[in-house]
């Protein structure tokens, strides 16, 4: 496997990544002191960035984001279904945990992918 460390010349490229960057760092401080519950200001922006990086890398970074946000929320979603019966609460617990262990890994190979300036993910879009 080889990993693309080329230096990104290109302005607009860089401020594509740059963007992507920190809506990475906006999701790792809402996993951090809001358990995620404030992701969906970064989920937005990606949303309205992902049209601008079109056929480059940084598309997948804001793919990544917007999938794990949503994975994320169906996982914490089940979490509270469980919770509402009394013996579904320590599974609850378990899933929340599970869900936020999950993120903060998707989190951490999308940072370490971009700054290696590569794609993330499998498939092309979204």
């Amino acid at each position: 496997m080889t990993i693309n460390q080329d230096l990104v010349l290109d302005s607009n490229l860089q401020s594509l990544k740059n963007f992507a960057w920190w809506f990475y760092i906006f999701h790792a401080f809402s996993m951090l002191f809001t358990f995620g519950a404030l992701s969906f200001i970064p989920v937005i922006l990606s949303y309205i960035k992902r049209g601008d990086a079109a056929g480059t890398f940084v598309y997948s970074h804001h793919n990544w984001q917007i999938a794990s946000f949503w994975i994320y929320l169906a996982c914490i979603f089940a979490g509270w279904i469980l919770f509402i019966t009394f013996l579904g609460i320590p599974v609850a617990l378990i899933v929340w945990f599970g869900a936020w262990a999950w993120k903060a890994y998707r989190l951490f190979t999308g940072i370490k992918a971009l700054n290696e300036n590569r794609p993330i993910g499998n498939a092309p879009g979204f």
